[in-house]
């Protein structure tokens, strides 16, 4: 089993515990019948639901972005990564920007290409933009 999948039930587990303990608090606060506890109760209540929401919503595009790079690869598509590295490991940030310009064109000349908007996240990625990695690559996965 991949170590990435052992720490990914870990922490859910995790999350259970902490999530029981949470649950039986607000609980607890919402049967003091107290108008203020009552609120926080239900607060305490429905934020573990939009964490569970979100965590769900990550695991999606963490799998949808796998399938995408599965498929990549079996076609030899991958991006390469074959940046100038500093001798810490660094990409070259001048380097990742030169080679930027050719991810940027290709989502231009193929805006409904989920290929050229995976390979945009990695050229985002690389340049030192997560934000805008982050968002390339849930566009990719939404036209996948």
């Amino acid at each position: 089993m991949p170590r990435g999948v052992v720490g990914l039930v870990v922490v859910l587990l995790l999350l259970a515990l902490y999530g029981s303990v949470v649950v039986s608090r607000g609980i607890g606060l919402v049967r003091t019948g107290n108008g203020v506890g009552i609120g926080i109760g239900i607060a305490v209540l429905v934020l573990p639901l939009l964490v569970l929401g979100l965590i769900a919503a990550e695991l999606r595009l963490a799998t949808r972005v796998q399938r995408m790079a599965d498929q990549l690869a079996a076609a030899g598509e991958l991006p390469v990564d074959d940046l100038p590295r500093s001798p810490g490991g660094r990409i070259d940030r001048g380097a990742a920007d030169a080679a930027f310009g050719a991810y940027r064109d290709a989502v231009e000349a193929a805006p409904e290409s989920w290929q050229a908007w995976y390979r945009l996240a990695f050229a985002y990625d690389a340049s030192g933009d997560r934000k805008r990695a982050r968002a390339a690559l849930r566009k990719a996965a939404a036209l996948y």
